[in-house]
């Protein structure tokens, strides 16, 4: 996990140490928010998984909103990239 998320942050943010920029934080909670829907389709009786992805994707939602709110394109370019609209 913490490759990954090195990883995300490079490719995302504006280095591998930019961990607090909206467009890297979006685009961790992507990750996480599907690797959590993998769990909860096969556990579904998981509950405390599914809140927690629940309050992940509010999360995302208002970093998303934010970013949306102060600037137009980078919010644009984080969607496209991470093809969260369709």
């Amino acid at each position: 996990m913490p490759e990954k998320k090195q990883e995300i942050f490079e490719k995302y943010g504006k280095s591998n140490k930019d961990t607090g920029s909206a467009e890297s934080q979006v685009a961790l909670f992507s990750y996480r928010i599907a690797h959590l829907t993998e769990h909860v389709k096969k556990n579904k009786k998981d509950v405390v998984t599914r809140r927690s992805l629940l309050r992940l994707v509010g999360k995302r939602r208002q970093l998303l909103d934010y970013l949306q709110a102060v600037d137009i394109e980078r919010y644009r370019k984080i969607v496209k990239e991470l093809g969260l609209r369709r």
